[in-house]
């Protein structure tokens, strides 16, 4: 029997079923090294247990779960340590199969039937008893991949899927129709400060600081959180400074990490003017992270509101800066006032602290919020605010008053149920929080946040 297959061609002749399948024979012998077949456990990275546990308290449906975040944010090691963990918990490693669409290795799949031969091949060589656990990595890579998810769903309930990739909304925006409905989101940010202790080897307080009793080692936290707001938190660069402890040596990973970011990004510009603009903000935006900006004429050029918030809102689908509006409210829903300006915020403290040049003035400070205007402190508290959710939708916000040429502004707000809880980023005493007073003075709760670099307390004022 002849049978056609799309997307495979070779002159004139059209390949028998018994070529595919031969040809998907020799396939698969190369995918076993990115399995945990027989023994063999792939690199795992810089292991994120938090992360892991969040995306756990998920899984038990049927939707397809899809983990999306930055480039080289951790996403393949944290699909690896999903897997690793399930088979610790007791899961056959043969109901295990990973695809990275990233390799050339995987190049023989390019849509669902090339995927069920695979499968097929798959069952055939380890013959798994039950439900079968398919990861796919890089799934932005191919526009067939992301379509099979609708198929899986429907057609596959057997197979339980958990896809990763980076890029997903722009991809979704100008290629694909999404399935939309069958599938469940979930972000992954850089990590907080406690992933980055346990990331050097450092977490051995790490229960004193969840217990908030860290009093008698505040000075050496300190230390090390100055070390964080320099280091950042993507896995690459913790990684590299637990192996060398020389901050020096980040500059080659921050350098890699801002230009695979550039080079991602400008392949979803829509013409040539909007892939100049982003390439400015690529590389003068760091500059202004923290600050409040505004679009029209942005980092000295001539390039106008319009065109700029296009660039700018091109770049937030790819998750590597929020543009964080504020509301006037002190209680849910949060609505953001878009017709003001927003605070620039990047994906990482790390990376802005290094293209802005202020790595040693953040180091040389005895508190963080004297460093770089206070842009820095409040940099990383907004970082850390978003490290603890892998809610896709999750926003952040800052406060401002909404009387009449009112100057209150608080630095940000934390949606915590029922509450909405102001932040502010600020040295000296409670007297001085004038913004922080306004807001508490109608609000539903009696609870505010200062988060600043003396001893934890809790006071009444």
């Amino acid at each position: 029997m002849i049978l056609v297959v799309r997307n495979f061609r070779v002159w004139k002749n059209i390949l028998t079923f018994e070529e595919i399948f031969s040809s998907m024979e020799e396939n698969f012998a190369l995918l076993a090294k990115y399995n945990f077949w027989n023994g063999n456990v792939p690199e795992l990275g810089f292991i994120r247990v938090g992360y892991t546990d969040k995306i756990f308290d998920y899984i038990g449906n049927r939707l397809v779960k899809v983990l999306v975040g930055q480039r080289r944010a951790g996403k393949s090691y944290i699909l690896r340590q999903i897997a690793y963990r399930l088979v610790q918990d007791g899961i056959n490693p043969q109901n295990i199969f990973y695809i990275n669409k990233e390799f050339t290795d995987f190049d023989c799949v390019k849509d669902y039937h090339d995927l069920e031969i695979l499968l097929k091949q798959y069952k055939e060589a380890l013959k798994p008893v039950g439900k079968v656990w398919l990861f796919i990595d890089e799934i932005q890579n191919s526009p067939e991949a992301v379509a099979m998810l609708r198929y899986f769903y429907e057609k596959r309930p057997d197979i339980y899927v958990i896809a990763a990739g980076s890029l997903l909304e722009n991809v979704i925006d100008r290629k694909i129709s999404f399935p939309v409905g069958r599938v469940e989101y979930m972000a992954l940010h850089p990590c907080s400060f406690l992933e980055y202790l346990n990331g050097i080897g450092e977490d051995f307080d790490r229960q004193a600081i969840e217990n908030l009793k860290a009093d008698a080692i505040h000075d050496r936290l300190m230390y090390e959180f100055r070390k964080y707001c320099i280091v950042g938190g993507m896995p690459e660069a913790i990684k590299m400074y637990a192996q060398t402890k020389d901050l020096l040596s980040l500059d080659t990973v921050y350098d890699s990490l801002i230009t695979s970011y550039s080079d991602d990004v400008e392949k979803y510009s829509p013409n040539d003017t909007q892939t100049k603009i982003m390439r400015h903000i690529l590389e003068v935006g760091w500059q202004k992270g923290g600050e409040t900006i505004t679009f029209e004429r942005f980092g000295g050029s001539e390039y106008r509101s319009r065109e700029v918030g296009e660039a700018f809102r091109t770049i937030q689908k790819a998750m590597l800066l929020e543009l964080v509006y504020p509301t006037l409210n002190n209680r849910l829903p949060l609505e953001a006032q878009l017709s003001r300006r927003p605070k620039l915020i990047w994906l990482d403290t790390g990376l802005m602290n290094y293209k802005a040049e202020v790595r040693e003035e953040v180091f040389s400070v005895s508190d963080i919020s004297d460093a770089y205007r206070g842009y820095v402190a409040e940099h990383i508290v907004a970082q850390e605010l978003l490290a603890h959710t892998t809610k896709v939708s999750e926003r952040r916000y800052y406060w401002v008053g909404n009387k009449r040429n009112s100057m209150a502004e608080v630095d940000f707000v934390w949606k915590r149920q029922p509450y909405v809880l102001p932040v502010e980023v600020k040295t000296g005493t409670n007297a001085h929080l004038r913004s922080l007073h306004i807001f508490m003075s109608d609000a539903p709760h009696d609870l505010a946040i200062r988060v600043w670099s003396g001893r934890m307390s809790v006071d009444e004022v």
